[in-house]
């Protein structure tokens, strides 16, 4: 797979062409131009690599980054009357993700589930300055800025909504995982976040529900064991060779296999989304065992979890398989207490399409 390499104010690469960095000091930057400048690197980085056809970027120290999340960030608001203008839905009705979200809550409600949504924070969110964009402030003269305006301000109208977000970008970036590589939160050559990350967010989502009525009393008896795990990931390409270690925590039960005791369909809680649910858990393409969200979350309430992860789409297929399950298993939905909905954040501009799914008949 081809990459193309930004450097400084430079851009290496297939088409061998220069793009122009602006040289702004990150203690110069006045308030909303950081993150200005960052949308213009990531439109830059972006525009280079779709019109070479390639699918990932290359930043500093072998970092990669996809070139549809670089476009998400370039894009600013993506709901609303701005929704069909920056989305690469299918069908522009298909655009806006927020009544689509606001409508599954609302079955959610009226079946008596809560719903949690977990968007998954962009790399380039979290590592800007492995991006390479000298507009883009250093983490090394201090900690990193947010600089994703478009979906703080998204998770907050749904916040206004009654929609229960997970923002996790502050987490993040204060777990970046300066020093030791094996600590990143995102894989430097996979498109998924890291086992770390992983960890990070079960353990936000338990204290979420901590005093829940439907938590168990007793907890389940996981076991964790820590190990490394070499990986080339995703965005690597098979004859690039990239090669990365990350710090794994694997969740087992005596008797069983790592994963296997983690998952059942009977819980109160549904994880559901794309990849981001499946990796480290499902294996082979996955990459690991037992150390996904799904392992991690377990661990953590003390119970089983269900899981519904698809390898496409969080947006709209996996809400698809949430309807099938539920009108072919009578009663499935019944014991459900809370759907947790996790998918990547630049699936709000780069799926096909978010559609309303009656959920139950």
């Amino acid at each position: 797979m081809r990459k193309i390499r930004f450097s400084g104010s430079r851009w290496l690469g297939i088409a061998a062409a220069c793009v122009t960095g602006m040289a702004v000091q990150a203690q110069t930057v006045a308030p909303g131009a950081a993150e200005t400048a960052f949308r213009g690197a990531c439109a830059s980085r972006f525009e280079a690599a779709e019109k070479a056809g390639v699918m990932a970027v290359s930043g500093s120290e072998g970092w990669l980054f996809m070139t549809k999340e670089l476009r998400h960030l370039s894009v600013g608001p993506f709901w609303g009357e701005d929704a069909a203008k920056v989305s690469r839905a299918d069908k522009p009705q298909w655009a806006d993700p927020l009544p689509v979200i606001l409508d599954f809550k609302a079955q959610m409600d009226k079946a008596g589930i809560q719903l949690l949504l977990v968007p998954v924070p962009p790399k380039a969110v979290i590592y800007p300055d492995r991006l390479g964009a000298d507009a883009v402030p250093s983490a090394k003269g201090g900690a990193v800025p947010r600089l994703d305006p478009s979906l703080r301000a998204f998770y907050q109208l749904l916040a206004e909504k009654g929609v229960m977000v997970e923002d996790l970008t502050e987490a993040f970036i204060q777990a970046r995982g300066e020093g030791a590589e094996g600590q990143s939160v995102y894989c430097k050559t996979d498109s998924h976040w890291a086992p770390v990350a992983c960890e990070i967010a079960a353990r936000r989502i338990r204290d979420r529900f901590k005093t829940a009525a439907w938590m168990p009393a007793e907890k389940a008896a996981f076991t964790a064991e820590r190990s490394t795990l070499q990986i080339s990931g995703d965005l690597a390409g098979a004859a690039n060779g990239a090669r990365e270690t990350l710090s794994l925590r694997t969740i087992s039960m005596a008797g069983s296999a790592a994963g296997a005791a983690t998952v059942d369909k009977g819980s109160p809680v549904l994880l559901l989304g794309d990849s981001h649910c499946l990796v480290f858990h499902s294996g082979d393409d996955m990459l690991a065992t037992g150390a996904g969200l799904v392992d991690q979350l377990a661990c953590e309430m003390g119970m089983a979890i269900d899981l519904l992860g698809v390898r496409g789409s969080g947006a709209t297929p996996a809400r698809l398989n949430l309807m099938q399950r539920a009108r072919s298993t009578p009663g499935y939905l019944a014991g459900k207490k809370l759907v947790i909905w996790c998918f990547t954040a630049r699936e709000f501009t780069e799926s096909q399409g978010w559609r309303k799914v009656p959920i139950m008949q």
